[in-house]
């Protein structure tokens, strides 16, 4: 389960605010190594960051350093994308990602993927 919560839903003006959470089931979710990916129409699907089981390190994409932070609550079996200076750019499907090995930035590294969420930015 992949969801965004923020102004307007998934729709925000250029310079505002986006959380998404990815909410886990079935599985033992401090186990997994998380991540988030997205997917602009007509792009491949590319890595946006990754957070280990226990919460740190992280690592991001360049485009997003400085601006998003993940995080997980591994007592709530949940994950967090948070996004702020949004642009017209990070409009795309995000999806959350994972896998029992370190994500890494291809989407060969991971083994389970979240429902995509639509994050449009507008300008």
């Amino acid at each position: 389960l992949c969801s965004a919560a923020g102004v307007w839903g998934g729709l925000v003006q250029a310079g505002g605010s986006l959380r998404l959470s990815c909410a886990a089931s079935g599985r033992t979710f401090s186990s997994y190594y998380m991540g988030w990916f997205r997917q602009a129409p007509g792009k491949a699907r590319e890595f946006v960051a990754r957070i280990r089981r226990g919460g740190i390190p992280t690592r991001y994409a360049d485009s997003v350093k400085d601006r998003f932070a993940i995080s997980r609550a591994n007592n709530e079996d949940t994950m967090y994308l948070q996004m702020n200076n949004l642009k017209p750019e990070d409009t795309a499907v995000y999806y959350c990602a994972a896998s029992t090995s370190l994500i890494s930035s291809t989407t060969s590294s991971v083994d389970f993927w979240g429902k995509g969420t639509q994050v449009t930015v507008s300008s």
